[in-house]
Formats: structure tokens, C-alpha cells, sequence
């Protein structure tokens, strides 16, 4: 899908450079021509022998054809050339992943002192940044406004993860995974039509919030980042994406219509909005069962050794979208148990009428609540049983749409 195209993968110093390895293999079997530079730091982390051997280009590290490197080897011109900076510039795409704060301040400023930020200053063409670095460096007002003035001048930012960082803080800063930055150069590269190009996908996400009083709710551990990982390979894949999520600490991904709701009853009413035009609908939303008869208009005073809250049945919005559904449809549930998962699930997925079911076992390892992995079973109508390894949220969110476009044609 990117054969023949001439890409500049820029490599700065941070800790998610050995991310920029995988970008750089992708881009190779996609059939790019992939020429990488690296920055002086980004050296500390991952040798540019690797990027050598994953690209089977040399790797540029000098301003000057000729000047030796920390390896003693020659940094060629891409064409012979003199001036590798002003070749490099000439690419199709020039992305940069991770891009420090660093190299946003240099390249927002038209800094020029080496190779990547001369080359960036001297390309006519589209550059994306996939900027990485700690939380509270990211939230900076300089880099904020370094990325503002990045993207009034043209130039496209894929914005960053949230979650754990390298350092041990939390929040926003992590380099988005290899495959959605792949499949953003795709996009800007105008490639051919994606196989989710022209469907409508629903994704619900999150974990609902049923008010006690108003201070105080009843949820679950669920973190979104399923639903959210979902909802932008959709995206990236080509598809219309409306997610429907309740409160998470998670940023919505780039391109994705989100729907903030909160409570079960809420999150009921969106999916009824949009379900009738969606192509394909995933309900990896952590839905309360059961919602306070009466939540308090004023809040509880602590009073007495007990408190009895009587709890009434929600909606069960994936079994009322299992009756509702059209020919042409597919329908995805998810089923997190603690025990018997196949028969639960199994019998969530008849009772239901679901089309695929995601089943895992949340007592596992790596599998529960807020993890960045998982691990599941795919199970069908026809009875078969896939089991998949412990993967990524965000690689599992692809082979969860592989499976939903493999019954998508066979369920009716």
C-alpha cells in the first residue's frame, strides 16, 4: 500500500525510540523506501545499525555527506549528493516518532543545528510529528504552543497516548503504537481506499456511573482502554467511528465522533441514536447491571452502622440491540467472567444474539481491569473457538475488527 513512496522516519531521544524500529519494519514490508535519520541522543537508545538492517538503507546521523558517524561510518547523500539534508527533505512523508520537545521547539522555531532539524526546515512537503515525553513536559505551555504553531503552519501531529509513562508518571506522553502511526502515514499518503472505508462503526467504552447521591456512585474498574483502543483502529482503518464512552481518564482518539455519557440509561439512549446507521457495533462499554431505586437529591449524611440502597435492574442494551438488529449488521459483545467463561459466554452469546463474542477471563494475569493487554477468546455463532495469545489492547483491537469483517458477510 506505500510501495515506491519515499519516507524520512526521524528518530529523536526518548525512551520510546525502539517503538520507532517497528514504525520503520511496517513501513519496509508496506514497500516504502525508508531512509532514517537519528538525532545524537536517540543513538543512546537504539543502535542505528538496527534501523540498517530493519530499512536495508544506511542511516543518517551527519549534517555532511562524508562526515563519520559515532561508528566511524560515512553518512552517503540518499542520491550522492553533498547535501543528505536537502535530499532527505525531498521525501513523500517526513515523520518523526517519537518527537521530543526537543525537536517540536526546534522545528516551530526553524531551528536548523543538525540533521533532522535542517531537514525539516527545508521540506516542502507533509511532516508528521508523533510526539513522546513525560506528562507535565508535554502540558508545558511552550510545547503547546510549539505544537500549535506546528499545526497552523501546516503540519499534522498525531497526538499522544495516555497512560503509564517510562518515568512512572501518568498521563498523556506516550508515542501512539507503531501500527496507528503506520496507518496515519497511510492516510496522509492519500493510500488506497482502507478495508473499513465506507462503514459506519459504533463502539461503546468506558464503565457507566449509577448516582447514589450526588457525590457518590456506583461503577466498576473498568479503564475504557479496550473500547478506546477499538474505537481508533476503526478509525485508522478508514471507518465513520462514533464512540459512545463513559467517564475515563483516556484522551478520544484523533478522528472519532465521541458521545460523553454517564450513566447506563444515557449511554442507552446514544447507542439507540446511532445504532440504525452503524455497519458494525462493538459493546466493550462495562455496563452497570442494576442502578440506586432512589438516588438522594442531597448527599447521605453518615448515619447509623448500616445503609440499605435498593438497587433496580438497568437496561440490557447489548441484548435490546440483539433483537433490533437488520440484516447486514454485525454485533460484538464482550464477556468478562471470573469463572466458567466459555459456558457464560457461550450462553451470552445466544441469549444475546450477537454476531462475535470477546471473552476473557479477568482473573488471569495481564487480563483485567486497566491493563494494556489482554487476553481472550473469539467465539462464533457456528460454534468455533479462537483463542488468541496475550496481546496489546491496541494489536487485540485489530484482530477483533478482522474477525467482525469475517462474519460480517457470512451472518446473513
Amino acid at each position: 500500500m506505500l510501495k515506491g513512496k519515499f519516507i524520512t522516519l526521524g528518530v529523536t531521544g526518548s525512551i520510546a525510540a525502539y517503538k520507532a524500529a517497528e514504525v520503520a519494519s511496517l513501513l519496509n514490508k508496506a514497500g516504502a523506501d525508508v531512509h532514517v535519520i537519528m538525532t545524537a541522543t536517540a543513538q543512546k537508545f537504539v543502535a542505528p545499525a538496527t534501523f540498517a538492517a530493519l530499512t536495508g538503507n544506511p542511516v543518517h546521523t551527519q549534517l555532511f555527506a562524508g562526515a563519520g558517524g559515532p561508528d566511524g561510518a560515512d553518512n552517503p547523500g540518499v542520491a550522492g549528493g553533498l547535501f543528505p539534508h536537502i535530499e532527505l527533505a525531498r521525501a513523500h512523508l517526513i515523520v518523526v516518532a517519537p518527537a521530543t520537545a526537543n525537536i517540536l521547539a526546534k522545528a516551530a522555531h526553524g531551528l536548523a543545528d543538525d540533521l533532522l532539524s535542517a531537514t525539516l526546515l527545508a521540506a516542502p512537503g507533509p511532516v508528521l510529528f508523533c510526539p513522546a515525553m513525560n506528562v507535565h513536559m508535554y502540558q508545558n505551555p511552550a510545547t503547546q504552543a510549539n505544537l500549535a504553531a506546528l499545526k497552523k503552519s501546516g503540519r499534522h501531529v498525531l497526538e499522544p497516548g495516555t497512560g503509564a509513562l517510562a518515568c512512572g508518571e501518568t498521563g498523556a506522553g506516550r508515542l501512539p503504537e507503531p501500527r496507528e502511526i503506520v496507518a496515519e502515514i497511510v492516510r496522509l499518503l492519500g493510500g488506497p481506499a482502507r478495508d473499513l472505508q465506507g462503514l459506519a462503526v459504533l463502539v461503546t467504552a468506558g464503565g457507566t456511573r449509577e448516582p447514589i447521591d450526588p457525590v457518590r456512585f456506583i461503577s466498576n474498574r473498568s479503564s475504557g482502554k479496550m473500547g478506546y483502543a477499538l474505537a481508533a483502529a476503526a478509525a485508522a482503518r478508514g471507518a465513520d467511528v462514533t464512540l459512545v464512552t463513559a467517564p475515563t481518564a483516556l484522551a478520544a482518539p484523533g478522528g472519532v465522533r465521541a458521545v460523553l455519557v454517564e450513566t447506563a440509561q444515557q449511554m442507552r439512549e446514544a447507542v439507540q441514536e446511532h445504532f440504525p446507521r452503524a455497519d458494525i457495533v462493538i459493546k466493550a462499554a462495562a455496563v452497570a447491571d442494576y442502578r440506586p431505586a432512589r438516588p438522594a437529591e442531597r448527599k447521605i449524611k453518615k448515619e447509623g452502622e448500616t445503609l440499605i440502597i435498593e438497587l433496580v435492574k438497568n437496561p440490557d442494551i447489548l441484548a435490546e440491540l440483539g433483537r433490533l438488529k437488520k440484516p447486514g449488521q454485525v454485533l460484538v459483545g464482550f464477556a468478562a467472567e471470573t469463572e466458567n467463561l466459555l459456558a457464560n459466554a457461550r450462553r451470552k452469546l445466544t441469549e444475546k444474539n450477537v454476531d462475535l463474542l470477546v471473552a476473557n477471563d479477568v482473573t488471569r494475569p495481564g487480563a483485567g481491569f486497566g491493563a494494556d493487554t489482554n487476553l481472550v477468546k473469539l467465539i462464533y455463532r457456528d460454534g468455533r473457538v479462537e483463542d488468541l495469545p496475550l496481546l496489546k489492547k491496541t494489536e487485540l483491537a485489530h484482530r477483533i475488527l478482522d474477525a467482525a469483517i469475517g462474519v460480517r458477510p457470512l451472518t446473513y
